[in-house]
């Protein structure tokens, strides 16, 4: 039971549902105290004990009713031997053939195990015996639909498909109708392992499938995202806003204190002589954090400005004070809308104010000096996001100067390719020289980097 539990609990996490030591030590002695008999108990047992939410629940539930359905081996006889079964003569002596006696379902002597099994065409010992061949083939340690032959084959040698070969071409010299019978229930033996493999891919490699394509989506250039890959592609950035909340927001319970302080040690202890009763320790003084992000939602990146809007969004979530813009040909703050409503809502809310319009860097810059300068201070870390390209227009260079002597630093995030950078009406090498880190974020991963060193700086 321990051992089918723990396999349980692996499918489980690779449907979603996390399930922690202690979380799996619960199931455990609840399933011990209900028992396996009656399935239904077992699923509310389990499902009570590691669901934490709705859809870890209806995950859980789909989970158990696939880990615990077992496939059974259709059973097969062969119309030679139907034929032959009805044909019989019931006059006829025992001594007739032992093709009779094979029609009576019993084996003969001398046959190994899995083909008496196969002859008794006992359902539930066939069930139990794939089930144990796949405990010894280590099915739960499948990952991929090319392994299916593999395992299917570790499966079968496993039940004794050696012995079953050899007692085939013994039968098929000496008793052909019952070679045939035995064949075909074969037949139908492979048909349940090849199902139980199934099973156990869709069980066991759902969460390593998962990691395979989101790790192919976190490395695809953003701009050219298919639109089939877009709901996808939001799911991953959520889960990347999720990973940098956990990583960043919580407040250390801990605080680093360095070098011990001796001058304050022993002013803290004059009155004990200077015996160290009391220490001090020299600590590192960190800046409260403090961002303003700049995001172009302009045409030329409508295709990356949703998953720039939900990484600020994660900002947002992760830092106190942080002070959002958008812009295409103006500029406007958005930190209110961010803050206030879901990521969905909050992107179409900017996007039917400010977005898909003609870029305009200048007269975005312009507006950000005239109106929200002030939101800099020498803690401030001024984010942008955006291709630099400005249709040709005045590109104000000047104000991003000021606006880099103003703050801390300076980082600018672009999706386009470094070899594109400084081509047509693209302004990025006259940005770059007052930007203090510059970095390409054509893809998730790059986006994510980029943003968890900005925040760790802080920390």
């Amino acid at each position: 039971m321990r051992e089918n539990l723990h396999r349980f609990f692996r499918a489980a996490r690779g449907v979603g549902v996390h399930v922690s030591p202690a979380e799996s030590i619960d199931a455990m002695r609840a399933v011990a105290q209900v028992g396996l008999s009656d399935r239904t108990i077992l699923r509310d047992a389990l499902l009570l004990t590691l669901a934490k939410s709705q859809d870890e629940k209806l995950a859980l539930g789909d989970c158990f009713d696939l880990f615990f359905s077992q496939p059974e081996p259709r059973q097969h006889q062969t119309e030679a031997g139907s034929e032959e079964n009805a044909s019989q003569d019931p006059d006829q002596s025992p001594s007739s053939g032992s093709a009779s006696e094979a029609g009576e379902g019993q084996p003969p002597e001398g046959l190994g195990p899995l083909a008496q099994m196969l002859l008794s065409q006992d359902r539930n010992t066939i069930a139990a015996a794939i089930a144990s061949a796949s405990g010894a083939a280590s099915l739960s340690d499948i990952r991929y639909s090319t392994q299916r032959g593999i395992f299917s084959s570790r499966i079968l040698d496993a039940m004794g498909l050696q012995r079953l070969r050899d007692d085939l071409d013994a039968l098929t010299a000496t008793n052909p109708a019952l070679a045939e019978r035995l064949r075909a229930a074969l037949d139908a033996l492979r048909e349940a392992v090849r199902e139980t493999v199934s099973q156990g891919l869709a069980l066991y490699a759902r969460e390593e499938a998962e990691n395979l394509r989101n790790e192919i989506l976190r490395n695809a250039p953003l701009a050219r995202i298919e639109r089939r890959q877009v709901a996808e592609m939001r799911a991953l950035i959520r889960q990347i806003a999720r990973r940098l909340r956990e990583r960043y927001s919580k407040p250390r319970k801990r605080q680093r204190r360095g070098h011990l302080d001796v001058r304050r040690t022993l002013r803290r202890n004059a009155a004990w002589g200077g015996v160290p009763f009391l220490t001090a320790w020299k600590r590192k003084h960190r800046d409260r954090p403090k961002i303003v992000a700049l995001c172009d939602v302009s045409g030329s990146v409508a295709q990356v400005s949703d998953f720039f809007l939900l990484l600020i969004h994660s900002l947002h979530e992760v830092v106190d004070d942080v002070h959002s813009f958008a812009f295409s040909s103006h500029m406007i703050e958005v930190s209110e809308i961010l803050e206030k409503k879901s990521p969905e809502e909050a992107m179409a809310e900017i996007m039917s104010k400010v977005g898909f319009g003609s870029s305009d860097y200048g007269s975005s810059l312009v507006d950000f000096e005239k109106d929200f300068m002030s939101t800099l201070t020498p803690q401030t870390t001024v984010i942008v996001l955006g291709d630099a390209r400005s249709n040709n227009l005045d590109p104000r260079a000047d104000i991003l100067r000021r606006i880099s002597e103003r703050s801390k630093r300076l980082v600018w995030l672009n999706p386009e390719g470094r070899l594109a950078w400084g081509f047509g009406d693209s302004e990025m090498p006259r940005y770059a020289t007052f930007c203090t880190v510059v970095r390409q974020c054509a893809t998730a991963q790059q986006l994510e980097r980029a943003v968890s060193d900005i925040v760790a700086t802080y920390q």
